[in-house]
């Protein structure tokens, strides 16, 4: 009777210990991916944070095999640039992308426990042939076969076949809850891909929402920004034409948030990354307009 009792107490126990998580999609392109520097951040932001979980997919190019390996984890810094995953082995970098802050930030907000799926590569665009670093259009007819969509659904596959993600022994209960976008600097280094990235954006997030299956999702955009300050020393010189696609696509759609980094804005060498503060303060903006929205 007694080891009846003791067995019923661990099965109860088990039950009790599962989780709901509600699972936020971060893609995009290299400012999504991450150029933080992990030897920059303050102590609230070094080590593993256990309320919240992670799974990275794989990076890879178009007609790549390779691309949505991955393994959920705590979260920390080590999943921006430089990132790596196969079937077998996970290896973190020393760099870090707005994941960082978005999910502890969140989960102080709301209150809840917070599971992100994140894909981004950088260089990536929208627009098929825009970039040559691999399109997210879901739609397109040039037969190559596997693109940066197709290695976001394997993502999500592989994240989403786990069943205990924070590995307690207990199932967990996943429920998709958002989507956090932050690209558009390729299709606004192109002037065919620029004009037309409102309609692209606008089909892309439909295809992502059609995807998940969960009706009208919160979706959060981050504004893209540029280290030149006129239009002559812009680095994507139809930059003006993305802004104004991405403006337009929040003003039209009521679940649809765009968020802005603060000026001053400081870049990495490259001029195209920007310092470490800034994906700390932009992981912030996504949690904030995140929360607003679920509310």
């Amino acid at each position: 009777m007694k080891l009846l009792f003791l067995l019923a107490t661990v099965l109860f126990a088990h039950t009790v210990a599962a989780k709901d998580y509600q699972v936020y999609f971060l893609g995009g392109q290299s400012n999504m991916e991450g150029f933080g520097y992990s030897k920059d951040l303050s102590g609230q932001y070094q080590g593993i944070d256990s309320r919240v979980m992670i799974f990275n997919g794989n990076i890879a190019p178009d007609d790549s095999n390779d691309g949505g390996y991955g393994a959920w984890m705590p979260l920390s810094s080590g999943f921006g640039t430089g990132y790596k995953a196969d079937q077998d082995t996970v290896t973190l970098s020393n760099r870090f992308g707005p994941e960082l802050s978005f999910g502890k930030h969140l989960a102080s907000l709301s209150k809840q426990n917070i599971a992100i799926i994140k894909y981004a590569r950088g260089g990536s665009s929208i627009a098929l042939g825009a970039s040559g670093y691999g399109t997210w259009a879901k739609r397109y007819n040039d037969n190559t076969g596997i693109n940066q969509w197709d290695h976001f659904v394997t993502t999500v596959k592989h994240a989403l076949s786990e069943k205990d993600i924070d590995g307690d022994g207990t199932p967990d209960k996943l429920t998709i809850a958002g989507i956090v976008w932050m690209q558009g600097e390729a299709d606004a280094y192109d002037a065919s891909a620029s004009k037309v990235y409102l309609e692209n954006l606008t089909t892309l997030m439909n295809d992502f929402t059609e995807f998940f299956a969960v009706g009208k999702l919160p979706i959060v955009l981050g504004r893209i920004e540029d280290s030149g300050k006129t239009p002559k020393d812009r680095m994507m010189p139809h930059i003006e034409k993305v802004w104004a696609a991405q403006q337009q696509y929040a003003q039209l759609h009521d679940h649809v948030t765009l968020v802005q980094l603060p000026p001053p804005i400081e870049f990495i060498q490259d001029k195209w990354h920007y310092q470490s503060r800034h994906y700390i303060e932009l992981g912030k903006l996504f949690a904030e307009a995140i929360n607003a929205a679920n509310k």
